[in-house]
């Protein structure tokens, strides 16, 4: 499998430059399609409007998310006029409580959804929701790009949180074509069950897995010495100098929906470098 269909979403004006910046490179490493939905989103709900507010109140915002949606789809085909990719932009109007929602109807039909940090000075609320349609509803693997870094076209060093979980394994499934073409591949294992069929070899599987689809790895046994597993893992990320970071996203429910987890979100709060999330 490889990356043909690539989307992005775009919210916020000022976010809008590396967004894209970002996503375009992904897609030229890739040699794939790039779609842009650029969104005004509503942040009022209907039934917090004060007492007397009637339709011409609900009218003013629409015009006025509109009108944003317009303004960041031209900045977003300004911005995309310098680069050498195949792209398409859309734009429309979502209420924060739904964004997620429109977010997923598209995803579905892209291979990997390029996303900035959802967590951060100045991020609106709604960048974690765009996150969540993306990977739970859309069922998409989402790639989470912190503003001040650079998407590596084709990641040379590779590290993998590895818990034997079914979102970790559908990660480096989704991962796959990005793992082929590292340099190096890590898979990081903390604290190890002590009990269990894979108790001795702890990666083992995983490692025989990615050897057949030609992928040399590399299991590292880590201690968790610190608070966090996210902690041991970044910094762990830090000692090697990886670009890349493949894990399971995980989350709860609530109302049929789906939340990131506590643990998904302290990974996002404080990755440094690339993440490539799939649930």
């Amino acid at each position: 499998m490889s990356y043909k269909s690539i989307l992005t979403v775009v919210t916020d004006p000022d976010l809008a430059e590396s967004t894209v910046a970002h996503a375009a490179a992904v897609a030229i490493g890739a040699d794939a399609h790039l779609d842009v939905m650029c969104f005004g989103v509503d942040r009022t709900q209907t039934g917090y409007y004060y007492a007397g507010a009637n339709a011409m109140v609900l009218q003013e915002t629409l015009t006025r998310a509109s009108a944003e949606a317009e303004a960041l789809a031209e900045q977003v085909r300004h911005i995309l006029g310098r680069f050498e990719v195949r792209w398409g932009v859309e734009h429309g109007v979502a209420q924060l409580a739904d964004i997620g929602r429109h977010v997923a109807s598209r995803a579905r039909f892209s291979d990997l959804v390029v996303l900035p940090k959802p967590y951060g000075k100045d991020h609106g609320v709604e960048l974690e929701p765009v996150i969540e349609g993306s990977m739970f509803e859309g069922q998409v693997p989402v790639v989470v790009v912190p503003d001040d870094v650079e998407p590596p076209t084709q990641p040379k060093r590779v590290v993998i949180g590895w818990n034997e979980s079914a979102e970790a394994l559908r990660a480096v499934r989704a991962a796959m074509p990005v793992l082929k073409g590292a340099d190096a591949v890590h898979v990081v294992v903390i604290d190890p069950p002590q009990h269990g069929p894979n108790r001795s070899d702890p990666g083992g599987m995983l490692s025989q897995y990615l050897a057949r689809h030609g992928v040399k790895a590399e299991i590292d046994v880590l201690s968790k010495t610190m608070p966090r597993v996210s902690d041991v893992l970044m910094r762990h990320v830090s000692d090697i100098n990886a670009d890349l970071v493949v894990m399971g996203a995980y989350g709860h429910s609530r109302f049929r929906e789906a939340i990131l987890g506590g643990a998904t979100r302290n990974m996002l709060e404080q990755a440094a470098v690339t993440v490539f999330m799939a649930h």
